[in-house]
C-alpha cells in the first residue's frame, strides 16, 4: 500500500450532470418517492383495518408493502438530499451501512415473493387444507425467517466490505452505494467478494427461483381445469400480478450484480439502479391494486367511511 492514498469518503455521481435537469429530476424522484410511500402505506392500512383482508395472502402482501417502503427509504431520501445540497460526499462507514440495509431489504423482498408463490400454490392446489397449512403461526414464522435470512445474507457481504481499502478513486460511479460499484474502486483483492456474490447469488437464485416458479407449473395446470371462467380469471389475475413483480425485480437485480461487475458503463448501471431501487417499489402497489378486486372493494369501503365521517 505504499504511495497509495486510502480514501475514507466517497463522492457519489449525480443522476444527471446537466444543470437544467437537476430540478426536474429532483421533482420526479420526490413525486415517485411520495407516491411509493402513499401507495404502499395505503395497501398496508387497508389490510390491517379491513377484516375481509385478514388472510395469509394479504398478510404477505402487507409485508411486501412494508419492505417496499423500507427498501425505497434506504436510498431515495439520500438522493433527494444530494440534489438539494449538491454535497454528494458519503463516508465509507455510511456507505457500507446503506449497502447493508439495501441488500437486507432486497433479499427479504425476494424471499417474501417466493413465500407468496408457495401461498398461491396451497390456496389453488390444496384449497381444503389451506387454513390448516397456512396458519397464522406458520405465516409469522415464514416472514420472520425471510427477514432473518435477509439480515444474515446482507451481513456476509458487508463484513467482507469492511476488510477492503479504497485507493483507486474516491468517486463512486453511482448515485447510491451498491456492491458492484464499491468493488470496482477497491485497491484490495476483491476475489473473495466476487466469489461470494457469485456463489451465494447462484445458490440463492436456484433455491429462491425454484420455490418461486416451480409451484406455477402445478398452479397453471390446476387453474386450467377450473370450469368457472370467472374463478379461472381471478386465479390468473392474482398469479400474473405476482409474476410481473417477480420478473421486474429479478431482471434488474441480476443485471446489476452479475453484469455490472464486469462493466464500467455508469449509464447502464444507474439505469438498472433507478429501476429496482426507485421504480420497482413504486410500481408494486400499482400492479397489485389495479388487478385485485378485493383490494379495490376494500378501498371503496374505506372511502365511503371517510365520506360518511366527513359529512357527520
Amino acid at each position: 500500500m505504499k504511495n497509495q492514498t486510502i480514501f475514507y469518503e466517497f463522492v457519489l455521481s449525480s443522476v444527471s450532470d446537466l444543470p437544467s435537469l437537476q430540478l426536474p429530476i429532483f421533482l420526479l424522484f420526490f413525486l415517485i418517492y411520495m407516491l411509493t410511500l402513499i401507495g404502499n402505506l395505503l395497501i398496508f392500512l387497508l389490510i390491517v383495518n379491513d377484516s375481509h383482508l385478514h388472510t395469509p395472502m394479504y398478510f404477505f402482501l402487507g409485508t411486501l408493502a412494508c419492505l417496499d417502503m423500507s427498501f425505497s427509504s434506504v436510498t431515495v431520501p439520500r438522493v433527494l438530499f444530494d440534489f438539494l445540497t449538491k454535497n454528494r460526499i458519503l463516508s465509507v462507514q455510511a456507505c457500507i451501512t446503506q449497502i447493508y440495509f439495501f441488500v437486507w431489504f432486497a433479499a427479504s423482498e425476494i424471499s417474501v415473493l417466493a413465500v407468496m408463490s408457495y401461498d398461491r400454490y396451497i390456496a389453488i392446489c390444496l384449497p381444503l387444507h389451506y387454513m390448516k397449512i397456512m396458519s397464522w403461526k406458520r405465516c409469522a414464522h415464514l416472514v420472520s425467517g425471510t427477514l432473518i435470512f435477509g439480515a444474515v445474507y446482507s451481513l456476509v457481504h458487508t463484513l467482507l466490505l469492511t476488510k477492503l481499502n479504497f485507493c483507486r478513486s474516491n468517486i463512486l460511479h453511482s448515485f447510491l452505494c451498491d456492491l458492484p460499484q464499491l468493488l470496482q474502486i477497491s485497491c484490495s483483492d476483491t476475489f473473495i467478494n466476487l466469489l461470494i456474490i457469485f456463489l451465494l447469488g447462484i445458490l440463492f437464485g436456484i433455491v429462491i427461483l425454484g420455490v418461486t416458479f416451480y409451484p406455477y407449473i402445478t398452479i397453471i395446470t390446476t387453474v386450467l381445469k377450473i370450469p368457472s371462467i370467472q374463478m379461472r380469471s381471478k386465479a390468473f389475475s392474482t398469479c400474473s400480478s405476482h409474476l410481473t413483480v417477480v420478473f421486474m425485480f429479478y431482471a434488474t437485480i441480476s443485471f446489476n450484480y452479475f453484469c455490472s461487475t464486469a462493466t464500467d458503463h455508469f449509464t447502464k448501471d444507474s439505469g438498472a439502479a433507478i429501476y429496482y431501487a426507485v421504480l420497482t417499489p413504486f410500481l408494486n402497489p400499482l400492479i397489485y391494486s389495479l388487478r385485485n378486486q378485493e383490494l379495490k372493494a376494500s378501498l371503496r369501503r374505506a372511502l365511503k367511511k371517510v365520506i360518511l365521517i366527513a359529512y357527520d
